[in-house]
């Protein structure tokens, strides 16, 4: 019984070598498998772009908070405009950054998605300036429900 079973076995090895190729069943996993691994990954991999431009946003109104309070230190109030930072505008082509607010004692930055279906955050940045001690404050807030600077 044995050796019939094994010479059963040694005659399928021997017939399949002749069959090469993908039947059609195995090319339809292999596509169907492909299929669900891309519908994972890709909302994944969009994600990932939009923080990256929230991330620059991010970091474009912090560079204009450090210039504000730069400004602060040797004027009597902040920065009206982005000539008076003696910087470039911070805009990308993503966000557009403006100074909002400037008075003597507090400095305001917004960072308004250009697209507003993206799915990209509003950011807002304050600069303050403590009286008393003549300290700055600076905060990076999220949202446009973002409450204004004090």
């Amino acid at each position: 019984m044995k050796t019939n079973l094994q010479a059963k076995l040694i005659q399928h090895f021997a017939n399949k070598k002749g069959n090469k190729g993908f039947t059609l069943i195995e090319l339809l996993v292999v596509v169907i498998i492909i299929g669900i691994l891309a519908a994972v990954a890709l909302p994944s991999m969009l994600n990932q772009a939009n923080r990256a431009r929230q991330s620059a946003a991010q970091s474009q109104v912090g560079a204009v908070n450090r210039a504000q309070q730069a400004y602060r230190l040797e004027e009597t109030q902040f920065a009206p405009a982005y000539a008076d930072l003696q910087i470039a505008d911070a805009s990308t082509e993503d966000y557009t950054i403006a100074i909002a607010t400037a008075t003597a004692t507090a400095g305001e930055t917004s960072a308004n998605p250009n697209d507003t279906g993206s799915g990209l955050q509003f950011y807002r940045g304050c600069v303050s300036v403590d009286a008393a001690t003549g300290t700055t404050d600076s905060s990076i807030e999220e949202g446009a429900a973002a409450p204004a600077c004090p």
